[in-house]
């Protein structure tokens, strides 16, 4: 695992979150293949894109977990799907780590007394 302690900085990853079905029923709108992109706190939908905000309620509290570096062994580097909270639903969402991204905290922190240039304002972004 790379070093996360690096002097004024993290690493995060970019997400790729997938519909996918294998075969199962979905009960809800899913769609095999549709999918978004987390960069940084950002969630990127192509246009035409739906998701499920039930579905959606579901994933948001794993997708910070999954940016972050993790031990190879940890669960949160092996598992990758997760299931539509519908117990009827065949629904599940592959979330994939996409490559890495460095922040530093003074670019995303909200205290006054540390913050620099939003991550998002910078130059080439």
């Amino acid at each position: 695992m790379e070093d996360s302690n690096q002097a004024g900085g993290f690493w995060l990853h970019d997400l790729k979150v997938e519909t996918v079905l294998d075969g199962r029923t979905p009960v809800c709108r899913h769609i095999e293949g549709e999918s978004f992109v987390v960069e940084g706190e950002t969630l990127v939908f192509e246009p035409g894109t739906r998701l499920s905000m039930y579905a959606l309620a579901a994933l948001l509290p794993l997708l910070p977990v999954k940016q972050r570096l993790t031990d190879p062994e940890d669960w949160v580097s092996t598992d990758a799907e997760v299931a539509c909270p519908d117990p009827h639903c065949g629904g599940r969402f592959r979330i994939t780590r996409l490559k890495k991204r460095w922040f530093t905290n003074a670019a995303t922190t909200g205290r006054p007394d540390a913050r620099g240039t939003p991550y998002w304002q910078a130059e080439g972004k």
